[in-house]
């Protein structure tokens, strides 16, 4: 049983009840969260709607509707607007801002960036990513499947400083004077925000701030640390001299979700907020990880000793987990499960086996790093899914790393592969090879994929499970400079290479030197079994410019990618119950050489059979879409706009930006982009859109002709047919 980005159900072959009318019922048996919520509406965010584009003819007659297609949306054209494109027949609302109050005792936005910590810890953090919709039970008062109400949790990976503060008094730097309390109001921005969702009967969405639901959970909000790590030396500082309570979550990029109802947010690009003062000779288990002398360049090192390693050389440890939390218990304690290893935490695919063990897939965002999966000891509870036994089957399992092998035919990018446990006293995983246990080894989980020979891939993002086909899982691999350049190297076994300074050669798996578009991968667990240790694979698509680099040129992409879908560095993937394969992009916006024609970042719909890819969304200037989910009837699906305004190599960028940079724009906040409250605004904030159709209908359903595309127009790439759907 697959859990989906649908959130509507765990796959479910049989006659029994499904997980969420066990759920429904269990709630009811024990009357959970008491009490009955307000229900109060609140305004909606001003200058939220965007209408679709070109094309007609999508709404539905009054007659029966026929059966679902897998892409019966038009596709829409490429963009380098600001504003948000999704097809005809359908609209899109901005909700959930950057700054936008948490709860009707919050205070409002300030328009100036003039607000503090104080206030932002009450507020909608910045940079939306991963998020979950949580439906209400029948009763609602706990989890259940209702697609008008619930619970909408989402990640806040980072801030855009620009935008973020007020500039100061230098006119050579707006970040100056820099002070503690900056660091502070950048901690309360980042996190998780959780906000009470109601759908009204038009299909719009809005905040019930008197929700006593409503939370953030920020960068200093106590967490618990749970598993085989939790207390050993490595995780001990001076304000936690347990090393089990830690301060905050950080870089919260993309997400996952149980089926006990608790959200999991998944801790990324951690190294980038750490650095030193004064002389420091970085150990190797630093590098492996990517710490260096000024980090990111966020500056928090400079003012506040927990992120100075020289004062807490062990407050890194305590990041790049995935955490727990339980969005409909507002006073509950987020946990940082260690058994899940550590490292930069893309997303947590949670699958349910079919012998009851809780699989959770999970990439390791950098170049040249690896595709692991956890399997717990424990077994899922589907009786009474909201057990409380259920809760701790994240503490304790086997985690493991992949190792792609190539096939019986050279050059035809499928094969085999084996999942190899990283569990000490095994497989090199000794004392002598420096891993003095396993809590030892679970934080220096990268080097224990090197040692075990694990293959370095292309940037792993997001993982997605097959809710129609168990054990098919799908990975996004965003793009890689480095693979195929010279001189040629991999991550050494010892465990000391720098973080992402490899330049692997080219592989049956990762098949592009140079790779800057990316691909996406699939493999099918032999049995369908989701504890299975061995797999096939082959390669679903791979992203390219047919514009600029007619096929079969490489970097023109696979046979599915055409100048009518083109993308490059596909990042958010996730199915819907269905069975449609959504990619998101998170690349290079210029529109111009490698990238021309491919526009602002976007969102695409595929077909698993087929292998059809169609443009579904464009972002707005300077954005990342990022952040899948639906309602249980799928007729709303809640999309993250990240970064908008962040100019990068911007087609549209201001004149003044190419000379002055963040310098002149913090100044200048509205300059490039001001979405998403369009003219007049005074600077760009990262915000949700929820996407529905005018005729009420399922989202990606539609009578819009169908494609050519078939399995047999990606044989070019993969030297044969697509691999069969089931047991490989």
């Amino acid at each position: 049983m697959s859990v989906d980005t649908a959130h509507d159900s765990v796959s479910n072959p049989s006659s029994t009840p499904s997980l969420n009318e066990l759920i429904d019922r269990s709630v009811s048996r024990r009357a959970m969260l008491k009490g009955s919520l307000s229900m109060a509406a609140i305004g909606l965010f001003a200058g939220s709607w965007l209408t679709g584009c070109s094309h007609s003819g999508d709404d539905a007659g009054p007659d029966a509707p026929a059966a679902e297609r897998m892409l019966g949306f038009f596709a829409v054209t490429t963009s380098s607007a600001d504003a948000v494109t999704v097809p005809t027949g359908y609209v899109a609302q901005a909700i959930l801002p950057w700054g936008e109050p948490i709860n009707s005792f919050a205070p409002a936005f300030a328009d100036d960036a003039s607000q503090g910590w104080q206030e932002q810890e009450q507020q909608i953090g910045d940079n939306h990513d991963g998020m979950t919709y949580f439906g209400f039970n029948t009763a609602g008062n706990a989890y259940g499947s209702r697609s008008d109400e619930g619970l909408l949790v989402m990640n806040h990976e980072y801030i855009n400083a620009e935008y973020f503060y007020t500039p100061g008094t230098d006119p050579d730097d707006w970040l100056l004077p820099f002070t503690f309390a900056k660091v502070r109001k950048a901690l309360a921005a980042h996190g998780v925000s959780v906000s009470h969702m109601k759908r009204a009967s038009d299909g719009s969405w809005s905040h019930l701030k008197s929700s006593p639901y409503n939370r953030r959970i920020t960068g200093y909000s106590p967490m618990t640390i749970s598993g085989p790590a939790a207390g050993d030396a490595l995780l001990q500082t001076a304000a936690d001299p347990t090393g089990t309570s830690a301060l905050g979550t950080l870089n919260n990029c993309a997400n996952g979700f149980t089926p006990w109802g608790t959200y999991l947010t998944c801790e990324e690009n951690f190294n980038g907020y750490f650095g030193w003062n004064g002389d420091r000779v970085p150990t190797a288990h630093e590098r492996r990880y990517g710490l260096a002398v000024n980090g990111f360049g966020y500056r928090w090192h400079t003012v506040d000793p927990r992120f100075d390693l020289n004062a807490n050389d062990n407050e890194p440890n305590r990041f790049g987990w995935c955490v727990e939390i339980d969005p409909f218990n507002p006073g509950s304690t987020p946990v940082k499960h260690t058994a899940l290893g550590r490292f930069k935490h893309e997303n947590a695919e949670v699958v349910v086996a079919a012998n009851g063990k809780v699989v959770v897939y999970s990439g390791d965002d950098e170049r040249n790093e690896y595709i692991y999966k956890f399997v717990s000891t424990g077994t899922f509870n589907s009786t009474n899914p909201l057990s409380p036994a259920n809760r701790t089957l994240l503490e304790s399992g086997t985690l493991y790393v992949a190792k792609f092998e190539a096939g019986a035919t050279a050059g035809d990018n499928m094969g085999t592969g084996t999942w190899i446990p990283l569990v000490h006293d095994t497989n090199g995983l000794t004392a002598a090879n420096g891993f003095a246990d396993q809590a030892d080894m679970l934080i220096k989980t990268r080097q224990a994929a090197d040692r075990v020979g694990a293959t370095m891939m292309d940037r792993p993002e997001w993982i997605t499970a097959n809710p129609k086909v168990p054990g098919q899982v799908y990975i996004a691999l965003t793009n890689n400079n480095r693979r195929g350049t010279s001189t040629e190297s991999s991550n050494a076994i010892d465990g000391t290479t720098t973080a992402g300074s490899a330049r692997p050669p080219v592989d049956e798996a990762n098949p592009r030197a140079v790779n800057n578009w990316g691909h996406i991968v699939r493999w099918q667990e032999t049995g369908g079994d989701g504890t299975a240790t061995t797999f096939t694979w082959d390669i679903f698509a791979i992203a390219g410019n047919p514009q600029a680099f007619p096929q079969p040129d490489a970097k023109g992409g696979s046979g599915n990618i055409t100048t009518a879908n083109m993308f490059n560095s596909p990042d958010g993937i996730g199915f819907d119950s269905f069975g449609r394969l959504w990619i998101q992009t998170d690349g290079n916006f210029s529109n111009v050489g490698n990238f021309a024609g491919q526009g602002n970042n976007q969102m695409l719909a595929a077909d698993p059979a087929t292998g059809e890819i169609r443009r579904f969304l464009v972002g707005p200037a300077g954005c990342e879409i990022t952040g899948l989910t639906f309602t249980p009837d799928r007729k709303s699906v809640f999309v993250n706009v990240q970064h908008p305004g962040e100019v990068g190599n911007h087609p549209n960028q201001p004149p003044e930006y190419a000379g002055q940079g963040d310098n002149w724009l913090a100044r200048n906040a509205n300059a490039f982009s001001t979405w998403p409250g369009g003219a007049g605004s005074a600077r760009p904030r990262s915000a949700t859109v929820v996407v529905r159709r005018t005729n009420g209908g399922v989202i990606g359903d539609g009578d819009a002709p169908a494609t050519t595309t078939t399995a047999a127009a990606l044989s070019r790439t993969r030297g044969g047919p697509v691999a069969p759907e089931g047991d490989g």
